[in-house]
């Protein structure tokens, strides 16, 4: 017995391993769903297959695997999975306290199937967070960054850069969630927030920054480095 003990704990660590663990927004969203499925069964005695997929598949788009940063200094990691759309030099937007001058911005795509937490880019303080209702362009689109709904912070580094990253509805999202506020100090890799459906992250870099990644190519949050702070000139204004 106590072999099929440990045999049945041990099992139960892999599927706890295999399975990630559900972001606590979803929560509600996913107990509706299974509700409502359940509800229909009782009711018409059809659907009970197509429920328990409809519910799966909600649960699934909530995941919130770990993530390991990689062992590298002054850099700036990827705060979403998905795919780079565009690399450009632009100004930041007016919500994003950064010096009003032209500086590489990354934005990743997210799809319906992507992981949908976003993560800290970097170790540092969240200096500010302010939120923008807007409309829900289709976030592929340029003109999303200021037209759509978004969540905006900035970031103090630990090595005297300023990051920011702005979360950005798309054309099924209907709900940005952003659990830091001002003076908390968070960690690379930790998971800051959500967006519910279809989306897009945008991060903008400090001037001089070098950018590691390509457009089409496919990002993981908290571990792929976006760019490479080193041959940026610290902040000195704070």
């Amino acid at each position: 017995m106590p072999e099929t003990g440990t045999s049945l704990s041990h099992i139960a660590e892999l599927v706890r391993a295999a399975v990630p663990p559900m972001h606590p927004g979803g929560r509600p969203i996913v107990a509706g769903v299974g509700v409502t499925a359940a509800a229909l069964r009782l009711l018409t005695g059809r659907g009970g297959g197509l429920g328990l997929l409809a519910t799966l598949g909600t649960a699934a788009f909530f995941r919130s695997p770990h993530r390991t940063p990689p062992p590298r200094t002054g850099v700036v990691l990827a705060p979403a999975d998905g795919t780079v759309a565009t690399i450009a030099e632009v100004v930041p937007p007016d919500e994003l306290d950064l010096p009003r001058v032209p500086c590489p911005r990354v934005s990743v795509f997210l799809s319906v199937l992507d992981v949908h937490v976003q993560r800290v880019p970097a170790h540092g303080r969240i200096r500010e967070v302010e939120y923008r209702p807007g409309a829900f362009l289709s976030a592929d689109l340029d003109k999303a960054s200021e037209d759509n709904e978004r969540n905006s912070l900035v970031l103090d580094t630990q090595d005297g850069h300023a990051v920011g990253v702005v979360q950005i509805a798309g054309l099924l999202a209907r709900r940005i969630v952003c659990e830091v506020r001002a003076g908390d100090e968070v960690a690379a890799g930790e998971t800051y927030g959500l967006i519910r459906f279809g989306s897009r992250v945008d991060t903008y870099l400090p001037p001089g920054a070098s950018v590691e990644v390509a457009v089409g190519q496919r990002t993981i949050g908290g571990e792929t480095v976006l760019a490479d702070l080193s041959p940026c000139a610290p902040r000195r204004d704070r």
